[in-house]
C-alpha cells in the first residue's frame, strides 16, 4: 500500500527504505557483521526450508481465516483486544486501524505450544527481559494460544509457499527466520550458524515482543532448532511527554541529534539517561544538562586538566611515579581491578545506564582525588609527589577510556591517543598494572575531547 501511494513498485520502495537504515551505520559509527534483507535469495531458501520442516512435523495445515487485521502492525487481533477509535470505529490496541479479512490460509499449530512455552519460560527465567515484559508474555500465553495464520493469497509480495505458489508466507514466519537465514541456514554446518546460533540476545521493540517471545520460539521448537538465550524488549522514546509522530512534527532525527550534540555525546545520552527497557522522555534541556555535566565537566575536564598539568610540568612526558600512598592505590584498584567485573555484569543484564553510573562514579572519585591532592600546589612543595599524583590520574583516565569504548569509541580513542596508548593495548585485557602507562613517554599538547553545549545559539566551545 505504501509503495502504491508513492507510485513505486514494492521492490523499489523497500530498496529506498533499506538504504535509509544502511545509512545509519556510518552516521552512528555502528559495526555489524552483515546486513540481510528478506528479499534476498539466501533468505528465501532458508525461509522455505523452515516452512518445510514445520509442515513435515505436522504443525502447518491449510484452512480459512477470517478476523480483524491491522495492516500497519501485520497482525490479527481478537474482538476482545479492539478498542474504540476517535471516530467510533474499532482500532487495534496499538492505535492501528483494522479491517475484516477473509481468505484461504495456511495455519501454524501454535495452540499445541501453550504448555511447552510456559514450561520453557519457567526453566529459563532470563529468556524474556526485562521482568515486566516477561510477566506480560506469560500472562498472555496462560490465556491459551490459538493457531495463527501463516500465509496470504491476496498479494504476491513475499516468499512463495513451497508447493503452493498461490500463497506467500505471512510476514512473521518469513521475517523471524531472518535471524537464522543470515547465518547460512538451512546449512547447519555453516561457520556463522555454528558460531552465532543460538544467539545470546535478540534486542527488539516492546511492540513486537509477542512475535519474538511466543511465535518465534514455537517455530524454532517445531523446526527442532535451539532457541535464543534472551529476548530483550526495549521501550520507546517520547518527546517532551508526547509520543513521536510525523503529524505532530516532534520526531527526533538521528542526523539532527548528531549535528546538535555530536556523535558520541548522543550515544552516551541515549544509553545513560533512561534504564534500557523502560520508556524514556527526550528533551533538549535534559540532553544538554547530561552532556555538559557528565562529559564536558566530568570526564572531559578530568582528562583536560590532568594532561595539561603533565604537559606543562613534566616536560611533555608521562611522569615517573614514586611509592603509592593508600589514596593512590585505592583509586588505581577501583579503576584497574573492580570496575570491569562490575560493568561487565551490568552490561550482561542490559543495565547499561547503571554500568555508566559505575564508570562515572570513578570519574567523580578521580575529580575529588585531584582536588584533595592539589598537584598544582605540590609542584612547589613536593615535585616528586606531584608526579606520582599525576601518574595515578593519567592511569585512571586510561582505564576509564578503555572501559567506555563500547559507548563512545571515537572519544575514548582520542583520550587514549593523547595518553600515547598503543593500539594493541586498547582492549579490556589491558586493564592491568602490567599494561599501565610508560613513564617518560612523550605526549602531545592535549586538546579538549568533549564540546560544551552553550545554550542560546548552541555555539560550542571546547571544555
Amino acid at each position: 500500500q505504501a509503495a502504491k501511494n508513492a507510485d513505486m513498485t514494492p521492490q523499489d520502495f523497500t530498496d529506498k527504505v533499506s538504504e535509509n537504515f544502511r545509512a545509519l551505520t556510518p552516521l552512528l559509527n555502528l559495526t555489524n557483521d552483515d546486513f540481510i534483507r528478506t528479499t534476498e535469495e539466501r533468505h528465501k531458501r532458508g525461509a522455505q526450508a523452515v516452512w518445510n520442516k514445520l509442515k513435515e512435523n505436522g504443525d502447518i495445515y491449510l484452512g480459512k481465516y477470517s478476523g480483524w487485521y491491522a495492516v500497519r502492525d501485520e497482525a490479527y487481533y481478537a474482538e476482545s483486544e479492539l478498542v474504540d477509535g476517535p471516530d467510533g470505529t474499532k482500532i487495534a490496541p496499538t492505535g492501528a486501524p483494522v479491517e475484516w479479512m477473509e481468505e484461504s490460509s495456511y495455519f501454524f499449530r501454535l495452540s499445541a505450544y501453550t504448555e511447552k512455552l510456559l514450561e520453557y519460560y519457567e526453566a529459563h527465567p532470563r529468556f524474556i527481559e526485562p521482568e515486566a515484559r516477561r510477566n506480560e508474555v506469560i500472562g498472555f500465553v496462560k490465556q491459551g494460544l490459538k493457531d495463527i495464520s501463516v500465509s496470504r493469497t491476496t498479494f504476491d509480495w513475499g516468499v512463495p509457499v513451497p508447493d503452493d505458489p498461490a500463497h506467500v508466507m505471512y510476514v512473521w514466519i518469513d521475517a523471524l527466520t531472518n535471524y537464522i537465514t543470515a547465518l547460512g541456514y538451512p546449512d547447519r554446518q555453516a561457520e556463522d550458524f555454528q558460531t552465532f546460533w543460538p544467539a545470546d540476545f535478540h534486542v527488539v521493540g516492546k511492540d513486537i515482543l509477542r512475535f519474538h517471545a511466543v511465535y518465534w520460539p514455537a517455530f524454532l521448537m517445531s523446526a527442532e532448532l535451539s532457541l535464543p538465550k534472551t529476548i530483550f524488549a526495549h521501550g520507546w522514546w517520547t518527546v517532551e511527554g508526547q509520543k513521536m509522530s510525523k503529524s505532530l512534527g516532534n520526531t527526533i532525527s538521528p542526523h539532527d541529534m548528531v549535528q546538535d550534540y555530536g556523535l558520541d555525546p548522543s550515544r552516551y545520552f541515549l544509553m545513560r539517561e533512561v534504564p534500557f527497557g523502560n520508556d524514556g522522555d527526550f528533551s533538549h534541556d535534559n540532553a544538554v544538562a547530561r552532556i555538559n555535566a557528565d562529559l564536558a565537566n566530568g570526564l572531559g575536564n578530568l582528562a583536560q586538566r590532568t594532561l595539561s598539568m603533565i604537559y606543562k610540568n613534566c616536560d611533555a612526558a608521562l611522569p615517573l611515579p614514586g611509592a603509592f600512598a593508600p589514596a593512590d592505590q585505592a583509586l588505581l584498584d577501583a579503576a584497574r581491578i573492580r570496575l570491569l567485573p562490575e560493568v561487565r555484569g551490568l552490561f550482561d543484564r542490559f543495565q547499561i545506564h547503571r554500568a555508566l553510573e559505575a564508570i562515572w562514579r570513578i570519574v567523580g572519585d578521580a575529580n575529588a582525588y585531584i582536588d584533595e591532592q592539589a598537584p598544582w600546589a605540590l609542584k612547589k612543595t613536593d615535585p616528586a609527589r606531584m608526579e606520582t599524583v599525576l601518574y595515578v590520574l593519567a592511569e585512571t583516565i586510561r582505564c576509564l577510556a578503555l572501559i567506555v569504548q563500547p559507548v563512545m569509541p571515537e572519544s575514548a580513542g582520542k583520550i587514549l591517543d593523547q595518553l600515547s596508548v598503543p593500539e594493541d593495548r586498547r582492549d579490556f585485557a589491558a586493564l592491568t598494572a602490567d599494561c599501565g602507562l610508560s613513564p617518560g613517554k612523550a605526549i602531545d599538547q592535549p586538546e579538549g575531547v568533549f564540546p560544551r553545549i552553550v545554550e542560546g545559539d548552541r555555539a560550542q566551545e571546547v571544555a
